[in-house]
């Protein structure tokens, strides 16, 4: 059996944490951060955990995390 292939763009946005749960970074963070005030931007840059319905399809995409 070949090994499996972990998919790399999912590897980048997706880290397990050593409790087993997987972490994202939050979206709407990149551009247009002039209107945006600070309270959101300084929410956006913390870490949050990947939905429990999202989970499983995540797992698949990391193969050995």
């Amino acid at each position: 059996m070949p090994k499996m292939k972990t998919h790399k763009s999912s590897a980048k946005r997706f880290k397990v944490s050593s409790s087993g749960k997987i972490i994202r970074s939050k979206a709407y963070k990149s551009h247009i951060l002039t209107k945006k005030t600070a309270k959101r931007k300084r929410n956006l840059r913390k870490r949050t955990t990947v939905s429990s319905v999202e989970v499983k399809n995540v797992k698949v995409l990391l193969p050995y995390s």
